[in-house]
């Protein structure tokens, strides 16, 4: 009896052993992109032990830490008023002793349609409460020079999405990822966008209005404490067993902390 090949994801080469550390560009600095952050600062220092050239973050975020932003997400009461990507990555620079960047502006085209300075990295990650913002993203990264070798060529994004209760994370490709030869495994070069496979039921699902808390308890009844930082380890998990092992058969999952149920979302 034949029977079916697992099938897998096998990560690219350059991730795997770049010659300079991997450039990131981590969208949103909110109470998933806070932790991400911090996980990332883990990640990188976890890999350079193991002999990587490890990462080169670019937080991007326009927003200001207001007082509703106190105890979900990662800033201190005497961070008030600052650009949440400034204090992060301050903070994470003189923690780590990395040369991270922060980037007080949005993640998306101008006025003339022109892509904004430093878009290009290896590998996008999304932590946005707008479903529009992900259709932004993935129009620039649709826009990016995809296929020409070089050190900042797009690779993967990675997006975080939550509800009040509830998110998924899913990892794409930006490209078609070259692909071993394998007689174990039936291999997956595409790992399609969340825009592409999931878009109808974005613009449905979203049910956040959008509008600023003016307090953590306002901010809580849209978004549970605990559903960033849950989202934000799960996710970076996938990550760093992609760099670790250079393979995936799972490409992303769905997390409802109301019921503690996950459900991972395979390759293919």
């Amino acid at each position: 009896m034949k029977t079916e090949k697992t099938k897998m994801h096998f990560a690219d080469t350059y991730l795997i052993s770049p010659t300079n550390p991997l450039t990131v560009n981590l969208i949103g600095a909110g109470g998933t992109g806070s932790k991400v952050l911090t996980a990332l600062m883990e990640m990188n220092f976890s890999l350079i032990a193991l002999g990587h050239a490890g990462l080169c973050v670019r937080l991007w975020d326009d927003d200001l830490i207001s007082d509703a932003n106190l105890g979900r997400q990662r800033f201190a009461p005497c961070e008030t008023g600052l650009h949440k990507s400034v204090a992060l990555i301050n903070r994470a620079n003189r923690f780590m002793g990395t040369d991270w960047k922060a980037e007080s502006v949005k993640f998306e085209k101008d006025a003339l349609g022109r892509l904004p300075k430093n878009a290009q990295a290896n590998l996008y990650i999304t932590c946005t409460d707008s479903v529009q913002s992900r259709f932004k993203v993935a129009e620039i990264l649709a826009s990016l020079q995809r296929n020409i070798p070089q050190r900042d060529t797009p690779k993967y994004w990675m997006d975080f999405g939550n509800s009040q209760h509830a998110g998924q994370v899913l990892l794409s490709t930006i490209s078609e990822i070259r692909q071993p030869d394998s007689q174990i495994y039936q291999t997956v070069p595409v790992l399609p966008f969340v825009t592409d496979e999931f878009g109808e039921l974005l613009q449905e699902s979203e049910t956040l209005d959008g509008t600023p808390s003016c307090s953590l308890a306002e901010s809580l009844e849209k978004q549970d404490l605990f559903i960033n930082s849950a989202l934000a380890q799960l996710g970076c998990s996938l990550l760093w067993n992609l760099f670790r092992f250079g393979m995936t058969e799972n490409r992303g999952f769905f997390l409802n902390l109301k019921n503690f149920q996950s459900n991972r979302l395979k390759v293919g």
